[in-house]
């Protein structure tokens, strides 16, 4: 178990053959298959049946030191029987048929500033907040005749809010948190984290403000929070606020990925403030004045694992807020588990006596970090299906729910490149790239167990059983999606890890390729001169000895293919289904960006309604499809630093 926390040290990119199934949760172990699937009642669950795995003993670990991580197995490939697009979290379903109101009429209820203990102090003086879960805080972010950049109506549905109040005057007030919202509570969050792999202590929303909950006609919890509101208590020495720059990008991202299929926290609206703010982009001592703005992100909940760390760091004393912390994400976000009997037999040979059992219905704790384990590692399979690279996977940007927060210097693969990390502060030892993100989605649940273990919620047994499902549950997920990408009748390993060899070599562009991939025909007798027509647009500048390569690949696949007896037409309509037209690349959002930011507003909106339909083909939008020009290779287009 030692021997393998070198690998998660990530001081350089994994090689290729290792790409995101790496040593940490490939190895194979004997599984007893079970199921928590029948548990799941409520509609945002994001957990399908699962199979459970053997594991070794665990001890817990300090704040201040990285956790041992236990071999995680690889399970046999599973179907997904999960349609996100159906989910409370992301679907839209039949809520177009949901009574609207007015924002005044919203059906506020603050659950958490009502159950949580917070701040006595009212003030947004920067300082380190002890026992409480928020401080009460108000936006105090300028405006200058504040403008409605964008908005999403799928999003306003969800809410039950009529689309029709985006066409109030006072709506960029109410959203640029110039003028209070009526029922909510204003709150900034207390959390810490790891940050690149060391204990930062105490972080929380030093330029977010949650403006209250609200449940909507289907009793879905939703919070809205003001990004760039102004300062809070936790602050630190910084402004509180956002540039235009950042705001597009995660107002934008956050519908996009929404629309891939993709476990996120939404976006209601984007705000230009009309006040500039001073950023040093590349902190090269060169700051200038941009345009300030505000997103109003939506999410049931922005828990993340250092809301739980934070306490747990600070002694005993504090110990009992990560139970109240838990229970409260339980009551009102994983409401199954206090359902669940002894009678789901939920209970897991961990070894070879029963004293290795583990019973997730005899405590509640223990099936809740299992969910947040295996909805982590669906997330992260799913990024790595459409080529998203997050940049910052610190423990304080993790959703307790499986979803992705917090969109900084994130981007999506261009030319395949699987040490690719967008991050320019990620450079040095690109801890956070493509190909690590599986392993630090663990690294990431490891903290957080041994933070529930601290807190005597749950035994060292338990906490490496978690790690366990995460490994056995990313396996399953992107075995599955790997093989749904390529059309094949069951999953190749050697094919696909050959396949991905190739595209690294060639540099060939992950999201077009993969589209065009769907194009070939299962037709052995196809002459070689044939074989690479359908791939022209992305095989690009290749030599006789990389043609031949891919030529030996492709009749493999054919071959895969041609056993399936599945129809070329039936294959292309499935595999268009799960390999996007589109997808929000760095360089489409900076165009966006310099025509926002004198005063254009119209390519974010197209951009908007574009990803809104990712997998269509839109004929009318094919230049959007179009591989980067030169100029998106620049920085601060094709890699971003944190500053925003």
């Amino acid at each position: 178990m030692h021997a393998m926390l070198s690998y998660l040290s990530h001081k350089s990119p994994p090689s290729l053959p290792a790409l995101f199934l790496s040593p940490l949760i490939h190895r194979r172990r004997r599984c007893c298959s079970s199921s928590i699937g029948s548990l799941l009642r409520h509609p945002s669950d994001l957990v399908v049946a699962c199979h459970a795995s053997s594991v070794g003993s665990g001890s817990s670990v300090s704040m201040d030191s990285p956790t041992p991580l236990p071999e995680a197995s690889a399970a046999s490939v599973e179907s997904v029987t999960l349609d996100l697009k159906n989910q409370s979290l992301d679907g839209d379903g039949d809520s177009n048929r949901a009574r609207r109101f007015r924002i005044e009429d919203l059906n506020w209820d603050n659950s958490f500033v009502r159950e949580l203990p917070g701040d006595p102090r009212t003030d947004a003086f920067p300082r380190e907040v002890l026992h409480a879960c928020y401080s009460k805080v108000s936006p105090s972010a300028e405006v200058e005749n504040p403008k409605l950049v964008a908005w999403s109506e799928s999003v306003a549905e969800r809410l039950d809010l009529d689309t029709k109040e985006f066409e109030r005057p006072d709506f960029p007030l109410l959203f640029s948190g110039a003028t209070p919202l009526v029922g909510g509570f204003p709150y900034a969050q207390c959390y810490g984290g790891h940050q690149f792999g060391m204990w930062a202590g105490q972080l929380g929303d030093g330029r977010a403000i949650t403006l209250g909950e609200l449940v909507n006609s289907k009793s879905e919890r939703w919070e809205l929070q003001l990004k760039g509101a102004g300062k809070t208590p936790y602050s630190r020495f910084a402004d509180g606020l956002a540039v235009l720059r950042s705001s597009i990008r995660e107002f934008l991202c956050s519908e996009a990925m929404h629309s891939l299929g993709i476990p996120t926290t939404r976006a209601l609206c984007l705000v230009a403030t009309g006040k500039f703010v001073t950023r040093d982009m590349f902190y090269d001592g060169n700051p200038k004045d941009e345009p300030g703005a505000i997103v109003c992100r939506v999410s049931p909940s922005f828990l993340r694992f250092g809301s739980y760390q934070i306490h747990a760091s600070r002694g005993k004393e504090d110990l009992e807020i990560v139970r109240a912390l838990a229970d409260y994400a339980i009551r009102h976000h994983f409401p199954h588990i206090d359902r669940m009997t002894t009678s789901d037999s939920l209970s897991f040979d961990t070894g070879n006596n029963d004293q290795d059992m583990v019973d997730l219905t005899s405590n509640k704790y223990a099936a809740w970090a299992v969910e947040i384990a295996e909805r982590t590692a669906c997330l992260i399979a799913k990024w790595q299906g459409v080529g998203f690279t997050h940049g910052v996977l610190n423990t304080d940007n993790m959703s307790i729910l499986g979803l992705t927060i917090d969109y900084g210097p994130f981007g999506f693969l261009d030319a395949f490149d699987p040490s690719y990390t967008p991050n320019t502060t990620d450079l040095p030892g690109r801890r956070y790239c493509f190909a690590n993100q599986p392993d630090i989605g663990l690294w990431n649940i490891a903290q957080l167990v041994s933070t529930l273990s601290t807190a005597e919620l749950i035994n060292d047994k338990e906490m490496n059983y978690a790690m366990e499902r995460y490994g056995t549950k990313f396996m399953d997920e992107y075995q599955a999606m790997m093989t749904r990408k390529l059309g094949l009748p069951k999953y190749n390993k050697q094919l696909i890890s050959k396949l991905l060899n190739n595209m690294a070599v060639d540099k060939v562009d992950y999201t077009n390729f993969f589209r065009l991939l769907s194009n070939i025909k299962a037709d052995l007798n196809t002459r070689d001169e044939e074989l690479l027509v359908p791939l022209k647009a992305v095989l690009l500048d290749i030599g006789k000895e990389r043609k031949e390569a891919w030529i030996s690949w492709v009749k493999i696949y054919i071959q895969e293919l041609a056993s399936s007896g599945v129809s070329d037409e039936e294959r292309k309509a499935s595999m268009d289904m799960v390999n996007p037209k589109y997808v929000l690349r760095n360089y489409l959002c900076q165009s966006a960006i310099d025509a926002a930011e004198q005063g254009d507003f119209r390519e974010v909106r197209t951009l908007l309604k574009l990803m809104s339909r990712p997998y269509d083909e839109q004929p009318e939008m094919q230049k959007y499809a179009r591989l980067p020009p030169a100029w998106a290779y620049r920085p601060g287009v094709c890699m971003l630093s944190c500053s925003s």
